[in-house]
């Protein structure tokens, strides 16, 4: 068997599986959020992989995001949430895109394009404590009152009331979901009753059942990645769906105390042998892991050594028999003995949510 110089594999039929699990246990519609480029997996493919699961919406950052879906062929409801200063929303509008709205004028903006036969969906967003993006507390009943009078006249249609968690604590949660409730009665004193309310992401989704509402925005989780810290996909019933890997470039036997990489942060402390692995932070290897990145070769569970370059990094195989053109699995399933991403975000101080994202352009995805 070739192995691949580097890439990328996507578990297709794990995403689709991965999205049933999450219908099932929330019993509620999954929005699939396959923003940046599907967090690293591909945007089309794990769009229409998600779709075949039972997803009934589609959720991106930004438009441009939403428009090539368009373009790929998803005909699927897209919504987009976050948007550049002074958007227009006319591209947005021509391809039935639903958009976020945070303030009045996204509001104006959003009806300055629709039509009378073509009014634009929107789901309006109320900040209910995360500081970020949202409609302010204040800004509500101007906002809701403008939106109930261009839904009557047929200008917008108030597809959804949302919000999001910050997922820092069950006492949390529960006020950001109190003062989202404000909001949707203050949005039903207007007389407007949206098609679904959400608010709840990958870890409400699972833990929180009484803030499932009508969907789950479901990201990280339809890509088989635990959002906690100390719950495994495995143990929540999900399966990892990126396999990274690559072949061996280069085998080195050397003596000991020699030097590895830049910096020379590592010497050997014994005759051993050098594996080089084609892949550096230009592919979102995390260069603050040195020293610290699981990889699997041979079967085995080896650690890098050394500084992460650019485009390289090395492996102390000591003993163990390995060639160029061996397979190096850099991070997948774990129930299949190799690392996780998990396992790398915690070598790299950091959420796998971010190491799946930072695969870079140059690596390619393959489906399988």
């Amino acid at each position: 068997m070739t192995v691949p110089f580097r890439e990328a594999t996507i578990d297709l039929d794990a995403i689709a599986d991965n999205v049933r699990h999450f219908r099932r246990l929330t019993g509620v519609e999954v929005i699939a959020v396959v923003k940046a480029n599907a967090y690293g997996h591909g945007a089309a493919a794990s769009a229409v992989a998600a779709l075949s699961g039972g997803a009934t919406r589609l959720g991106v950052a930004e438009i441009p995001e939403a428009l090539e879906l368009r373009r790929q062929g998803i005909t699927a409801p897209i919504m987009a949430w976050l948007h550049a200063p002074g958007e227009t929303f006319a591209q947005a509008a021509a391809e039935n895109i639903e958009l976020g709205i945070s303030s009045f004028d996204q509001l104006e903006a959003a009806a300055r394009v629709a039509s009378v036969d073509r009014p634009v969906g929107v789901h309006l967003k109320f900040e209910t404590g995360l500081s970020r993006n949202g409609i302010a507390p204040a800004d509500w009943r101007r906002v809701l009152a403008e939106a109930a009078r261009l839904e009557r006249i047929g200008r917008l249609r108030v597809v959804g009331l949302f919000s999001h968690l910050s997922n820092t604590s069950l006492d949390d949660d529960r006020a950001a979901l109190a003062k989202f409730e404000e909001g949707v009665a203050a949005a039903a004193s207007f007389g407007i009753r949206p098609e679904i309310r959400h608010i709840s992401a990958t870890a409400a989704a699972i833990d929180r059942p009484e803030m499932r509402l009508d969907a789950v925005r479901v990201g990280v989780g339809i890509y088989g990645l635990s959002p906690f810290d100390d719950r495994t996909s495995a143990e929540l019933g999900l399966r990892p769906a990126m396999t990274l890997r690559a072949a061996v470039a280069a085998v080195r036997r050397v003596p000991a105390g020699t030097g590895v990489s830049y910096g020379y942060d590592h010497r050997t402390d014994r005759d051993t042998t050098l594996v080089l692995v084609p892949l550096g932070y230009a592919d979102g290897v995390p260069r603050h892991a040195s020293g610290k990145l699981p990889v699997s070769i041979a079967g085995r569970r080896f650690t890098n050594v050394g500084r992460i370059a650019m485009d390289q990094f090395l492996v102390d195989v000591g003993d163990t028999p390995v060639s160029i053109g061996d397979e190096v699995v850099l991070f997948g399933d774990p129930t299949l003995g190799v690392p996780s991403a998990a396992d790398w975000a915690e070598a790299a101080s950091t959420i796998n949510y971010e190491i799946v994202t930072r695969i870079g352009a140059r690596v390619p995805r393959k489906s399988s």
